[in-house]
């Protein structure tokens, strides 16, 4: 228990700093006092939405990947991977070509297309045998790459203008936060946090069986649906707000077992934290490696996330 404080304390630690280091460094580096008029401005309308942002967007793709990970018993269960991402991405990008008069249209269909691909992928993962890590993996491929390919037959809609800001954005953009639009994104993230970590007990014994789970007293049809909707809630207001921000659900909660252990009621809010500091450093060395241009954070989870996934495949293996 000693050391799994000490971890704790780290994380927030590591959060804390990242987020000082995100507001300090950038473009424009600002000092942490005696701010000019023009810097107080940047600090406050660009930085600092931003850096938020950057935590609400991981904290929520972290906690939306432990919990389905827990709950399909599945290692390789993550957003990203199941089609989630790309249904919200999907539902983002029907808002933005025939609903872009409307303010909540993006949230609203995000989260909907998260949600049926969700269902979609389940539902073809799932047969008279169970679910195999297997069947999981090829369903997500398939409802992936049907969703990328109607994605692209809506780009043919746009402008040149719109498809490369489209384009930027769908590989993982937070520099369109703004002043007010990270308030929704955190309040999703906490309040889907809270969900999915008020149903960590019963995900501990989802992890032995459904079948167990059930002669133990587990909702389990109940339990499923209140992870499911809390889960695309997460990825749809995160993936409205950020686009495809790969690997965050996959890699953080597998690092936060190594920490904290398989318990789900330390996983789940603690991979929040975790995918909190990772978006918001990934993000940080998107906009500062080449600055005043940038990465898509897409982009840099993606070469952060990958080889730090080998390295747990061969050390698991």
């Amino acid at each position: 228990m000693r050391s799994r404080y000490k971890i704790a304390a780290a994380l927030f630690a590591t959060l804390a700093a990242s987020i000082v280091l995100a507001i300090a460094v950038g473009s424009e580096n600002l000092p942490l006092f005696s701010l000019d008029a023009q810097q107080t401005e940047i600090l406050f309308d660009i930085r600092v939405p931003r850096v938020l942002l950057a935590a609400g967007v991981g904290a929520s793709l972290a906690a939306a990947g432990a919990a389905l990970q827990s709950l399909l018993r599945n290692p390789l269960a993550e957003p990203y991977l199941l089609g989630v991402s790309n249904g919200a991405a999907l539902g983002t990008m029907m808002a933005f070509v025939f609903f872009s008069n409307f303010e909540f249209a993006r949230p609203i269909l995000a989260f909907a297309g998260a949600g049926i691909a969700t269902a979609v992928v389940y539902k073809m993962a799932k047969s008279r045998s169970g679910m195999s890590v297997e069947r999981l993996v090829l369903s997500g491929v398939i409802v992936t790459t049907f969703l990328s390919s109607i994605i692209v037959l809506l780009t043919s809609l746009l402008d040149a203008a719109k498809l490369r800001s489209f384009t930027f954005w769908l590989l993982g953009d937070l520099s369109q936060a703004s002043a007010t639009g990270f308030y929704y994104v955190l309040a999703a993230a906490v309040a889907g946090t809270l969900v999915l970590s008020s149903q960590a007990r019963s995900l501990n014994l989802l992890m032995i069986g459904e079948r167990d789970a059930f002669d133990f007293g587990v909702e389990v049809k109940r339990v499923r649906l209140i992870i499911f909707t809390a889960s695309s809630v997460l990825v749809g207001t995160a993936v409205a707000a950020s686009g495809s921000v790969g690997y965050v659900g996959l890699i953080v909660p597998h690092l936060v077992r190594l920490a904290f252990g398989s318990d789900n009621r330390l996983v789940v809010p603690f991979s929040a934290v975790a995918g909190a500091a990772f978006v918001v450093l990934a993000d940080t060395t998107a906009r500062t490696l080449i600055a005043p241009r940038e990465f898509p954070v897409g982009a840099i989870t993606a070469l952060i996330g990958a080889p730090l996934f080998i390295y747990l495949l061969r050390r698991a293996g």
